[in-house]
C-alpha cells in the first residue's frame, strides 16, 4: 500500500440521525398468482462462509414451510441477504423441512406484499431481512399469531397494544405481545471497536475513514462509533473521517455499488490522507471497497467476511466486522423448531462469539505481536464487562445499546 502524506481537508461527516422505522412493501413469493418478486432456492455464486453450521450438530426435527422475504437489493448480494438466506436454507435442511423459498424485494414497498404472500401460503417461519422491514414484520406478526417471524436486524418496538410504536417509546413489552416474533440484533460497537483497532494499528498517516450507508439505522452509526473509540484507544490522536452516503434505508444507502464507489472516489479526493476504509453500507459499501483498492489504500468490510464473499476486492480488504448471520439465522429457525423460541429482541454480542473479526488471510503480516495483544485484552474487556466499545464520543454515544 502506498504511503500518504499527512494534512487533512475534512469531508463533511453528518450527524447521527434516528429515523422512524417504516416502509411499504411488495412482490410476492413463487406461488403467488401474479408474484412481484423473483422465488428462487439459492442464490447465484453464494460464498461459502466458514461460519456456516456444523453438519453434525444435533437438531431437532420438525416440517415447516420456511420463506425469507430479503431487504431492497438482490439475493446474491454478498452480505446481509445471502447470508441470512444461506443460514435459512442450511437450518431448514437441518431440521428435515422441505427447502425453504425466497421473495427478492426490489423496493422498501415490497416488504410487506412479500410478507403476505408468504402468510396467504400458509407458511409457518417467515424470516424478514434488514431495518426497514420491522414495522411490516411487526403488522404480520401481529395479525397471524399462528406464524413464526424472524426479523434480522430489527428490535420490535410496540405499543400497549402491540403495534408498532414510530416514536420509539415502546410502551408495549414486545416479547409478551408478539411472543412469535424473534428481533435479531448485534451489538455492531464490538467489531467495530475491533476494526478500529486494526486501522488505527495499520495507518501510517493517521487519518483513516468510514462510510456508512445511513445514519438512519442504528446499526450503522454504532459500527462507526466503535470503530472510531477502538482507533483513539490505539492513537489518541487518529482523525477519523466519516460520511454517510444517504438520509434514508434506501437503495443509494445499500444497494448502489457504482455509488457507493463513487462517493468513495469523491471523500478519498477531499481526505487524501485516508489510508484505511472502512465500509457500512451493504452492497453500496462493496463499492467503497473497490474505491480502496483502486487508490491503492487498505479496506475493512463489515457484516460477513468479505475477503471471501467480495474477491474482487480480497486484494486490498484486511478483515471483516462481522456477525455470524449465517448461524444467527440457522440457529433462530431451529429454535422454532425446538419449541423454545421466545419474542421480543435477541441482542447477540461477544460473549457468545456472535460478533467479532474475521480471519487475516493475506494479510496477517500487518498484525504485529502489540496490535494481535491489543484485540485479545479488547475481546476479554468486553466478554468480562470491563470495557465499554460505545463509551461517549463525538456522535454521543451508541444509538442502541
Amino acid at each position: 500500500m502506498r504511503n500518504r502524506s499527512v494534512g487533512l481537508t475534512l469531508f463533511g461527516a453528518l450527524a447521527v440521525i434516528v429515523a422512524a422505522c417504516g416502509g411499504g412493501a411488495t412482490p410476492s413469493p413463487a406461488a403467488s398468482a401474479t408474484p412481484a418478486a423473483s422465488m428462487t432456492a439459492e442464490p447465484s455464486g453464494s460464498a461459502e462462509p466458514s461460519e456456516s453450521p456444523s453438519a453434525s450438530a444435533e437438531v431437532p426435527q420438525a416440517d415447516l414451510k420456511i420463506g425469507l422475504v430479503t431487504d431492497v437489493g438482490t439475493l446474491d448480494d454478498k452480505n446481509f441477504n445471502e447470508y441470512s438466506w444461506l443460514g435459512t436454507q442450511d437450518a431448514a435442511a437441518a431440521i428435515g423441512s422441505d427447502p425453504p423459498r425466497s421473495a427478492v424485494s426490489q423496493v422498501s414497498a415490497d416488504i410487506a406484499t412479500n410478507i403476505q404472500g408468504f402468510v396467504d401460503q400458509d407458511f409457518d417461519v417467515i424470516v424478514t431481512v434488514g431495518f426497514a422491514a420491522g414495522a411490516d414484520t411487526i403488522a404480520a406478526a401481529k395479525a397471524n399469531p399462528e406464524i413464526n417471524f424472524i426479523g434480522i436486524d430489527q428490535s420490535p418496538c410496540v405499543d400497549a397494544e402491540g403495534n408498532n410504536d414510530p416514536t420509539f417509546t415502546c410502551a408495549g413489552d414486545a416479547a409478551t405481545l408478539l411472543p412469535n416474533l424473534q428481533g435479531i440484533q448485534w451489538k455492531e460497537q464490538q467489531p467495530g471497536y475491533l476494526a478500529g483497532i486494526v486501522a488505527a494499528s495499520i495507518s501510517e498517516s493517521g487519518v483513516i475513514g468510514a462510510v456508512g450507508g445511513t445514519a438512519a439505522v442504528p446499526a450503522v452509526p454504532n459500527y462507526i462509533i466503535g470503530y472510531e473509540n477502538g482507533a483513539k484507544s490505539i492513537n489518541p490522536d487518529i482523525q477519523v473521517v466519516v460520511a454517510y452516503v444517504s438520509a434514508a434505508p434506501d437503495a443509494a444507502a445499500f444497494a448502489d455499488p457504482a455509488g457507493g464507489q463513487a462517493f468513495a472516489s469523491q471523500m478519498l479526493s477531499q481526505t487524501p490522507d485516508i489510508d484505511v476504509m472502512f465500509q457500512v453500507a451493504g452492497l453500496t459499501g462493496n463499492g467503497v471497497l473497490q474505491a480502496a483498492c483502486d487508490a491503492d489504500i487498505h479496506a475493512i468490510g463489515v457484516d460477513v467476511d468479505q475477503f471471501i464473499s467480495t474477491p474482487a476486492t480480497a486484494e486490498c480488504t484486511v478483515v471483516s466486522a462481522e456477525k455470524k448471520l449465517r448461524k444467527n439465522v440457522f440457529d433462530a429457525i431451529v429454535r422454532i423448531a425446538g419449541g423454545t423460541a421466545e419474542g421480543g429482541t435477541i441482542k447477540l454480542d461477544i460473549t457468545t462469539d456472535d460478533v467479532g473479526l474475521s480471519p487475516f488471510h493475506d494479510f496477517e503480516d500487518l498484525i504485529t505481536p502489540e496490535t494481535q495483544a491489543a484485540l485479545d485484552e479488547a475481546v476479554a474487556g468486553m466478554k468480562d464487562g470491563t470495557l465499554l466499545a460505545c463509551e461517549e464520543n463525538a456522535f454521543g454515544g451508541c444509538v442502541t445499546d
